[in-house]
């Protein structure tokens, strides 16, 4: 029978440290400091609501946002402020936008910024913008049509090297200060695309070209345009925002509101309480846009349709793939629509996978057709359809709201696996498939009902994680007297390192 068996239920599994509990009485484990670590946060918080929330104890001097954790650091000016806070929330509910949080002192004394800051007051006029899930594509008009109802935008820059990041230059401080309050923590999209944002050590932004990644607003000759092909901005609340509804992502129009207080603008007049994001439209984000991305540098012996399917079907969903037997080591991998390939294109253009590097671009075709179907070294077809599989993980707008859209990092998250596996199995499945084995292991608690287990895989480098994930993620792996095999999956954890 083939897929892993596990015979016996270990007693115990290695793990890192558990976690603290929400409780008054941990608060007095930790050392005091002037920096307060906060939980149990509501996915709607925004530093705003923090600031609004907790400034009765003291003055505030920094707060950092940990969305997908729903956790957040408050720096006090003094450590008495800090007191009051924890000494409050142990005693009493303290709740921010709505939802009782928990608290604690941290382990550090004082926030790194950017800009290596101490005065608040002296915020740089330059954000630093982490988008973190990007599930849809972003661009100069997105960023624009976010950031410019708090204050007039100067100056976007966009950059991909750990995700995607971008600057955003205000006229004042005061206006990036006001930013960062109302959307520090924000969904753009809903469920996706989370603002986090600090001060960036620059403080002015060079714009050579207005296009998609760059765009400087007092300098409206820098548009670049080809013939024949005009570029279209956004307004704040221009068309009614596109919709996904003909591909399987349902209709996406969310509404992120402003913070009431006054505090958060720079004038009430002309700016709305609710601004509507739209989503970017295809016929002004990318003319020779396809759903088909090209893949070549593929390892001739080591890779086929399935793995291809296990690597991009973290990006969006996988409808076929097919190797081109013109262009060894060269596939055409056709995806739910074009902003999947871009996402593909994002986060696995340039990465290497069994000592080839990976090139990924938008293919000039619009589907991929079965023809001239071979057979690939490893005795596999060089054709694949997977429009039907269950392993596609964006074929619904809940499904793919789920997803964690990360770069390649050496850490993986795995789950759905049953609870009889232990992490001696897990070592041996990736001898067995001769790949890397990792090197740190860590499980996460689950209820006692939990059919399934999940936790993190650390290895040694990034490749290393890149190659189990294209070769383990959705192994089937069968128990004794099970009438179905769990399907293991794998995708790129948040965390840096265990």
């Amino acid at each position: 029978v083939s897929g892993l068996m596990c015979y016996a239920r270990p007693a115990q599994f290695s793990t890192t440290k558990h976690q603290k509990m929400d409780s008054g009485d941990d608060s007095h484990r930790i050392a005091q400091s002037p920096v307060v670590h906060v939980r149990g946060l509501c996915e709607a918080v925004v530093e705003a609501d923090l600031v609004e929330a907790l400034e009765k104890f003291g003055p505030i001097c920094y707060v950092m946002m940990m969305p997908f954790k729903r956790q957040a650091l408050v720096e006090f000016e003094m450590v008495e402020s800090a007191d009051k806070c924890v000494a409050c929330g142990s005693s009493e509910a303290v709740y921010i936008a709505g939802q009782q949080a928990f608290f604690n002192y941290s382990t550090s004394k004082r926030i790194t910024r950017p800009t290596n800051s101490d005065n608040p007051n002296s915020g740089n006029k330059v954000l630093l913008l982490s988008i973190q899930n990007p599930l849809y594509p972003i661009t100069t008009d997105v960023l624009y049509t976010v950031c410019n109802p708090i204050g007039s935008v100067m100056r976007i820059v966009i950059f991909k090297r750990n995700g995607i990041q971008a600057m955003v230059e205000y006229p004042f401080c005061l206006c990036a200060q006001k930013a960062k309050a109302a959307l520090n923590g924000a969904d753009i999209y809903a469920g996706c695309c989370t603002l986090k944002i600090e001060y960036a050590r620059p403080t002015r932004l060079n714009v050579i070209r207005n296009d998609n990644e760059s765009w400087d607003y007092t300098k409206p000759y820098l548009v670049r345009r080809e013939r024949g092909k005009g570029r279209q901005r956004q307004a704040i609340l221009g068309e009614h925002p596109s919709s996904y509804g003909d591909n399987g992502y349902g209709s996406h129009c969310p509404l992120l509101p402003l913070p009431g207080n006054s505090r958060y603008k720079l004038s009430s007049h002309d700016i709305p309480e609710v601004v509507a994001y739209p989503l970017p439209q295809s016929s002004s984000y990318n003319h020779g846009s396809s759903s088909v991305a090209m893949v070549s540098g593929l390892h001739p012996a080591k890779m086929n349709c399935t793995r291809i399917f296990n690597l991009f079907c973290l990006y969006g969903n996988i409808e076929k793939v097919k190797f081109m037997k013109s262009v060894p080591g060269t596939a055409l991998v056709e995806m739910g629509d074009e902003y999947a390939v871009d996402r593909a294109i994002t986060h696995l253009n340039s990465i290497k996978v069994f000592g080839k590097r990976l090139n990924v671009c938008v293919s000039k075709q619009h589907a991929v057709i079965p023809s001239q179907v071979f057979e690939l070294e490893d005795g596999s077809s060089s054709y694949k359809d997977f429009a039907m599989t269950r392993n596609n993980r964006f074929t619904s707008q809940g499904q793919a709201s789920k997803n964690i859209i990360q770069p390649p990092s050496c850490v993986l998250h795995y789950y759905n696996v049953p609870p009889c596996i232990s992490e001696d199995q897990l070592l041996r499945l990736c001898s067995e498939h001769d790949v890397p084995g990792f090197t740190k292991f860590k499980m996460f608690d689950a209820k006692p009902s939990s059919k399934t287990i999940s936790g993190l895989l650390e290895f040694d480098s990034k490749t290393h994680a890149v190659e189990v994930l294209t070769v383990l993620n959705h192994y089937q792996i069968r128990i004794p007297n099970g009438s179905n095999p769990y399907t293991l999956k794998l995708c790129f954890s948040t965390s840096s390192h265990l």
